[in-house]
């Protein structure tokens, strides 16, 4: 397999991370291997067999070109500052087509701190499949492009399959990395790093400036696409925020299945700081740590203040604008209005109020279903002059997602031996907004089926 590695973050100072490869494992396996990434990649594997990719994509084997190493970052999680974390269990092989390849749950670094530097089955075929399931559905994501078994045992609440996520991703550069650098007053760092983010992201960005309003304007983006699919990241602390604009760290993410603004699910959340209602909030949290970061660099720091807190506080309508550009698509409305926003505020009541299952509540709008009466009549009335409003609907509300009790099902199948659902659920998802043959995919969970937690697996 020829993979041109083109490895610029690997040429950065040494201070920005360790060298190091991945830690062999005893019996590698191919679980999945994601042939139209890989031919996005350039990446051709006609000359290599499962076994060959296994090894390869388990770390056994280091593929010419790269420059394994571990990345150096901080963060506030849970609100709380860590001064230094890192990937404690990922080594980033090196970049590809401008994008990061990373092996996830490839053994201990200097970051891991007390951890065992891997992962289990269950959170790395859950990241696959939400990861890609996010990809069709247009949300700007890392991706996944393998995964394997490594037939070693990783101990958590109890012994599991070890396995190994190769992650590909815009870049790993987070609100953290900046962090880091601003706290140890490494001024020299914090400006390479700005540097290289600019080239990389956003080049037509001016200085720290330019680089935090591109971040705040594509996080204000990003925000609203969750929001518009019942997504809920459940773990964004500053390191899990990427400044490219993706999705990244699928630990105990998930999609609401009876809608409420208030919906947690992740284990390790217990004062619900990142429901789904409060994660605009948390992204301008997020912003404004980045914001803090980038301060040492601007000499007039009066004014950098009051031109960063401007900027930040544009989040606001930024996400707004986009919130109502996506939920009006959802209703049909190829140019919604502000006071469009009563209509959309109005149908998410009554969903609150019923209980009603996200996910079907808006894909039934493109037939005429709505939930309350009074309603359907003011939606119709708005709806008189678009030109095809039931086929902007089905282009905005997918028929299926990766639900929850789906997800825990095909895990306790794969931890069995038995990847059937893994694959069938992955290639269903590949076409969200097409209704599936398998229409037990569209149904909401029955009272026992329904998943009240998710957990991080590290």
């Amino acid at each position: 397999m020829q993979i041109n590695f083109d490895n610029s973050y690997a040429q950065l100072p040494d201070r920005f991370f360790t060298r190091l490869d991945p830690v062999p494992v005893a019996e590698p396996r191919l679980i999945a291997f994601n042939d139209a990434l890989a031919a996005d990649l350039g990446i051709d594997r006609s000359d290599m067999d499962d076994a060959a990719l296994a090894a390869l994509f388990a770390g056994n084997r280091i593929p010419e070109g790269a420059a394994p190493l571990a990345q150096l970052y901080a963060g506030h999680q849970f609100g709380h500052w860590n001064p230094q974390l890192g990937d404690g269990r990922a080594i980033l092989l090196g970049e590809v087509a401008g994008r990061d390849i990373q092996l996830k749950g490839s053994g201990r670094t200097p970051y891991s701190r007390s951890g065992d530097g891997r992962a289990w089955l269950g959170p790395v075929l859950r990241e696959y499949l939400v990861s890609e399931a996010m990809a069709a559905l247009g949300v700007p994501t890392t991706r996944a492009l393998a995964a394997v078994t490594t037939g070693e045992p990783v101990l958590r609440e109890q012994v599991f399959l070890g396995a190994i996520l190769t992650r590909v991703a815009a870049s790993h550069l987070r609100v953290g990395t900046f962090q880091i650098f601003a706290a140890r007053e490494d001024h020299e760092a914090l400006g390479t790093l700005v540097e290289y983010a600019i080239r990389r992201h956003y080049p037509e960005a001016d200085g720290p400036t330019g680089l935090l309003a591109g971040v705040v304007a594509s996080q204000a983006e990003l925000m609203a696409h969750w929001m518009s699919l019942g997504f809920i990241h459940g773990v964004m602390n500053t390191d899990n925020c990427a400044i490219s604009g993706e999705t990244i760290d699928y630990g105990p993410c998930a999609f609401m299945d009876a809608y409420h603004p208030e919906t947690v699910f992740s284990s390790i959340d217990q004062q619900g700081r990142y429901a789904y209602a409060n994660q605009p909030r948390i992204a301008l949290w997020n912003l404004a740590q980045l914001g803090t970061a980038l301060l040492p660099l601007i000499d007039d720091q009066e004014t950098a203040i009051e031109e960063f807190t401007e900027i930040v506080n544009g989040f606001g309508a930024l996400y707004q604008a986009a919130w109502l550009r996506r939920f009006g698509a959802k209703i049909g409305l190829s140019e919604p209005v502000l006071e469009d926003a009563d209509l959309i505020s109005k149908l998410l009541t009554h969903m609150a109020e019923s209980e009603a299952d996200f996910t079907n509540t808006f894909r039934n709008l493109a037939s005429g279903a709505a939930l309350n009466p009074d309603w359907q009549a003011q939606w119709q009335e708005r709806l008189k002059d678009e030109p095809d409003p039931d086929t902007l609907m089905r282009a905005s509300n997918p028929a299926i997602i990766p639900r929850n009790h789906r997800v825990e099902a095909m895990i306790q199948a794969a931890v069995g031996g038995d990847y059937a659902s893994f694959h069938a659920i992955g290639d269903a998802l590949r076409t969200p907004f097409d209704d599936p043959q398998d229409e037990t995919l569209t149904a909401p969970p029955k009272p026992e089926e329904r998943v009240q937690a998710t957990f991080c697996g590290t």
